[in-house]
């Protein structure tokens, strides 16, 4: 006999959270705060599946709740969760309904659960998204100095620079250290970084973003990063097949990894050139390439084997 999951909706916002269990029939709001949470979670057995949308820093403390205590969780992105509710004819919007919903959607779809994050992992991710934020903040400053119309204001503006210059070399200094002390992030990071064009940018943000590597399929894994490509057909029109959704970040650090593999390595060159000469345009060669990228370590992870250059015949 299959005992069906007991399956709890949270709406999550900065200072509380609002839950409807599917066991309980009615909604409540308690604190987003450590204590309440910890009560909360203790009443929920491991069969319970507990579905809210990604909304940053806010869902943290109930991540490791429920991680400490076992118990199943997705999170899922908040377009997905509003064009749920509109197929079920459920067009109000406030924070219980949207818990309802959640609960509902649960129990309809049975989103795959997350992975549970080890503390090195989560220290990682940390670290690689303050030196995203950093680098923008140079990206910015750069601009600035460029637009600059006296010496004095750009001589101001490129102090800031270096400032910031010192600030992420710290921060990929504590990041290359954590990785070496960390025996799995350390494995896996040698095996991604003898894939040509996988530097250690794009390395950090597989890491931390795609803690799924190595254990799911190749089409699940595109799908995760957004670079699967999705029909768009009705009836006798045939539309244009196109990426979406999926984690940005990683997609981009894959295709800048793909731009330096089609210029260090003969074999994805030669893949991308195939695809020039068929007429793809060139942000849709290097997708291509990207994909491949990952679906390549992906399998390298899987199977815990480094990459090979194949010989030229």
């Amino acid at each position: 006999m299959i005992i069906s999951s007991r399956c709890v909706g949270i709406d999550v916002s900065k200072h509380h959270l609002d839950i409807f269990d599917e066991a309980v029939g009615v909604s409540e709001r308690i604190d987003n705060a450590t204590h309440a949470i910890t009560q909360l979670v203790a009443r929920w057995r491991c069969d319970a599946l507990v579905v809210f949308e990604a909304t940053g820093v806010y869902d943290l403390e109930l991540r490791e709740a429920l991680h400490r205590a076992g118990i199943r969780f997705a999170r899922i992105n908040p377009a997905r969760a509003r064009d749920f509710a509109r197929a079920s004819g459920q067009l109000a919007k406030t924070d219980p309904i949207d818990a309802q919903m959640l609960a509902a959607f649960a129990r309809a779809m049975k989103p795959a659960t997350e992975q549970a994050a080890t503390p090195a992992r989560n220290a990682l991710a940390k670290l690689a998204k303050r030196r995203d934020q950093l680098v923008a903040m140079r990206a910015q400053e750069k601009n600035r100095r460029s637009e600059a119309e006296d010496r004095a204001m750009a001589e101001r503006i490129a102090r800031l620079i270096e400032v910031l210059n010192y600030e992420i070399a710290e921060i990929e200094t504590e990041i290359n250290a954590l990785v070496k002390a960390e025996p799995e992030l350390a494995d896996d990071a040698q095996l991604m970084r003898s894939v040509p064009g996988v530097g250690p940018v794009a390395c950090m943000q597989l890491l931390t973003q795609m803690p799924e590597l190595g254990r799911l399929g190749p089409k699940e894994v595109a799908a995760l990063a957004g670079l699967a490509p999705f029909n768009v057909d009705s009836g006798a029109y045939r539309g244009k097949r196109k990426i979406g959704g999926g984690r940005k970040r990683v997609r981009d650090a894959l295709y800048m990894a793909a731009l330096n593999a089609i210029r260090r390595a003969d074999r994805f060159k030669a893949f991308y050139d195939r695809l020039r000469q068929a007429g793809k345009p060139a942000k849709l060669a290097l997708i291509a390439v990207a994909r491949k990228l990952l679906t390549i370590l992906n399998a390298m992870l899987r199977d815990r084997k480094i990459y090979k250059v194949a010989p030229s015949t």
